[in-house]
């Protein structure tokens, strides 16, 4: 027998030892007695303090209001997201009173402007919209639809509306190019925007001989292929 096979038999041996040891240790008493993790800590956790109620007791006292939460736009976000937790208010709802966030700061932690939130969350610019003034004064957290249609796309588009905004681009409005119903506005989802199908409505502007603006030749310039496979319609600067 080679003289290394008896010292590998050696190092495997003393390895499972090792490990048997070090799981004895390291692996608590309980783990997989129900399951892949530590049975004591179901104990553990039902041995905490419970601070949060759940909505269903909110709505047990508050049911116009929660009615009014089902169905808006916040119908999604649980009552103490907003009033923190509410267990104690629970068991004694008069002397107990849950928070009630009243300043701007707590609501642009979801509807400031952020490139990472998906396209047609409402987002603004909290600067230069309505500074200074509480959310409140305009929308009821319960039912937070804006009092007014939005005017501009960039309430919900606010990443498109910032790349257009530096691109030759900057000067056309939305409804050029897009045809938004009005439905589209006040239920985002229901209803789509129409987009231009096919080359000849960017010709309507680049190849009619317009003065400053980029012309081609419709019947030669890449005819295979429409103009947004190659030049994106908010940023159409070429490479």
């Amino acid at each position: 027998m080679p003289q290394q096979v008896p010292r590998l038999l050696a190092v495997f041996a003393l390895s499972v030892v090792a490990l048997i040891v070090a799981r004895s240790i390291l692996v608590p008493e309980t783990f997989g007695d129900v399951g892949h993790y530590r049975a004591a800590a179901i104990d553990s956790v039902i041995a905490h303090e419970k601070k949060y109620a759940g909505h269903q007791e909110c709505a047990l006292c508050h049911s116009p209001i929660a009615q009014e939460r089902l169905a808006s736009n916040h119908r999604g976000v649980r009552c103490e997201v907003c009033h923190g937790p509410a267990a104690d208010h629970v068991a004694a709802p008069m002397n107990v009173r849950p928070d009630a966030p009243r300043d701007r700061e707590f609501c642009i932690l979801c509807h400031e402007y952020n490139p990472s939130r998906p396209t047609g969350f409402p987002q603004i610019d909290p600067v230069s919209h309505n500074a200074m003034m509480p959310c409140m004064a305009c929308h009821d957290p319960h039912a937070p639809e804006p009092p007014v249609v939005p005017g501009e796309c960039s309430a919900c588009h606010g990443q498109i509306a910032r790349q257009k905004a530096v691109s030759h681009h900057a000067a056309l409005s939305c409804s050029i190019c897009h045809q938004v119903p009005e439905q589209h506005k006040v239920n985002p989802r229901s209803t789509r925007p129409s987009k231009p199908q096919d080359r000849s409505f960017c010709g309507s502007c680049h190849a009619q001989g317009i003065a400053n603006v980029p012309q081609i030749d419709l019947r030669n310039h890449n005819v295979t292929y429409q103009c947004w496979q190659c030049h994106y319609p908010h940023y159409p600067e070429t490479e």
